[in-house]
């Protein structure tokens, strides 16, 4: 097996384990895992966090939410193509909450691998870009930029999931776009005191 070959099968190996085990999944497992050798692991990547990085990047690549996004009927209202591609985005975050999680700690605070770091930022604003794109034929109808619907809707979508104060309540798409597009006051034609 090529050296190619071998790291891919073992980021195969990795992957459903960082998602059942986090971060803390040990060399031991991925090995056993990928019917390999410890010591093989270290063959192909420098250490185990190395290993973890490139299983983790692999599998938040965001360009599946994207295509999913960008096939949003163009041709639906803005609310109801909001409420879609929100629920294509909380469904990316929740399925891979123990990746992005374990991304935050090895690879977004230690500060050890600059080159994931960017790629998950790239990652970010293409995802974000898609949404932009989404959003921008209604850009008329909003008193923000498209970028700044799109940016609010992410930071909706990941509080959803990462949520403060460990709040067990979730908000499905259509209540996170009723809150974007219309806020929390109840809807009256009366003054509501500056509120």
């Amino acid at each position: 097996m090529s050296p190619d070959d071998r790291r891919a099968a073992l980021i195969d190996a990795t992957v459903p384990l960082l998602h059942r085990c986090g971060v803390e999944v040990s060399t031991r497992q991925i090995a056993q895992a990928a019917g390999v050798a410890e010591g093989t692991i270290f063959g192909v990547f420098p250490d185990k966090d190395s290993l973890l990085v490139a299983a983790m990047l692999r599998e938040l690549d965001p360009r599946p939410t994207i295509a999913a996004i960008r096939a949003i009927d163009p041709g639906a209202g803005l609310r109801a193509r909001l409420v879609i591609a929100a629920e294509l985005v909380n469904d990316r975050f929740t399925r891979n909450v123990h990746l992005l999680n374990g991304a935050r700690k090895l690879v977004l605070a230690s500060g050890r691998h600059p080159e994931a770091a960017a790629r998950m930022a790239a990652s970010r604003g293409d995802l974000q870009a898609a949404l932009t794109e989404l959003v921008l034929p209604d850009a008329a109808l909003l008193r923000r930029a498209p970028e700044a619907v799109a940016s609010l809707l992410l930071l909706f979508c990941g509080a959803n999931t990462f949520g403060p104060f460990g709040s067990p309540e979730r908000f499905d798409g259509e209540e996170m776009v009723s809150l974007l597009l219309d806020g929390l006051l109840v809807s009256s034609s009366t003054d509501h005191g500056g509120a």
